[in-house]
């Protein structure tokens, strides 16, 4: 066993079902669970995060759901403090911390401890650039940033206008590219003893997974849910409301699309992000992937679990007494 303290990460692109096999890996190992998803962390926005319900966690303890009002900023460097108070609190119980969600730069924020002192906000020039992104568009604003650190607009969306705007801060404040700084800091060594995780599935099975994912959302009530959230004052200028399925919705009820228009584009930058998650992991180092199409379909997740220990255990994360668990999976699946 390493002397550095145990991670793992289990993260993969949306709708391939890291949520119910984080929950048996977490009973397997003794873990508790950080989620990487830049939106269950708020309150009252649940059925279009898809928010992991308290029957769901099965009594696992998660971390970072329900802890912000639509109404604050949840931002990498939050993500990042949060999570490190929550390893704490983990480790103290003598327990495995388990970072589960779709957000890369969220996790390689705490799994190679990234530094963000260069990255200080610029209010005057952050103010500048949102202005400019209303008066032009968001995609002339990605432009910008297109011009000047081409490599960041391979991973970022165009919509995604806070870390657009980072990502041009960064740059004249430091002269230096923001991809650039983030390559280096993922050049670190970990502080930590992990396996990385991704679980994956073929693309058109995904992607109708995708499509079943928000169909579901609809007859759960997104559309009243987002109501709820307008009538509390949010709007589509806070980060809360940018996310998937929200910004949509909120659209459709200030009549800028039919609630057809709506589901299509939920559907359609929902695929697309999943398709920029793959790339983003994809270009992560020492990543162990899990792909669903290498394991037969009866009793799938029992086997990709015992797959997992098995990794975890060769890599020194867990001792071998946890081999056990294999048996116990086996039986119970």
């Amino acid at each position: 066993m390493s002397d550095k303290k145990p991670l793992v990460i289990l993260t993969g692109p949306t709708a391939a079902g890291k949520t119910a096999l984080s929950i048996r890996l977490a009973k397997e190992i003794g873990g508790e669970i950080i989620s990487a998803d830049s939106m269950q962390v708020y309150k009252h926005m649940d059925i279009g995060s898809a928010k992991i319900t308290q029957e769901e966690m099965e009594g696992v303890e998660h971390y970072l759901i329900d802890v912000l009002e639509p109404s604050e900023d949840f931002h990498v460097v939050k993500f990042q403090t949060l999570a490190k108070e929550a390893m704490e609190r983990i480790y103290a119980k003598g327990k495995i911390p388990i970072i589960a969600g779709g957000t890369g730069f969220y996790i390689q924020s705490v799994l190679y401890d990234i530094d963000f002192t260069q990255t200080q906000e610029d209010m005057d020039l952050r103010l500048q650039l949102e202005h400019f992104a209303r008066t032009n568009g968001n995609e002339a604003l990605f432009e910008r940033l297109r011009e000047i650190d081409p490599k960041s607009c391979e991973i970022l969306h165009a919509n995604n206008i806070k870390r657009v705007i980072r990502a041009i801060e960064f740059y004249e404040k430091t002269g230096r590219r923001i991809s650039e700084h983030n390559e280096e800091q993922h050049e670190k060594a970990s502080p930590y003893s992990f396996v990385y995780f991704v679980l994956t599935q073929d693309r058109a099975k995904l992607y109708e997974k995708i499509d079943a994912r928000v169909d579901s959302m609809l007859e759960k009530g997104l559309v009243e849910e987002v109501r709820n959230l307008k009538s509390m004052g949010c709007t589509k200028e806070q980060v809360s409301m940018q996310g998937l399925g929200y910004k949509e919705i909120l659209a459709y009820l200030s009549g800028e699309y039919t609630l057809e228009e709506a589901v299509y584009y939920i559907k359609r930058d929902t695929r697309h992000f999943a398709k920029r998650q793959l790339t983003w992991f994809r270009r992560e180092k020492d990543v162990v992937w899990l792909s669903r199409e290498d394991f037969e379909q009866e009793g799938q997740d029992a086997l990709i679990l015992q797959h997992m220990l098995q990794t975890l255990t060769d890599k020194g994360v867990i001792s071998n007494g946890m081999r056990e668990a294999e048996t116990k999976t086996a039986r119970r699946w």
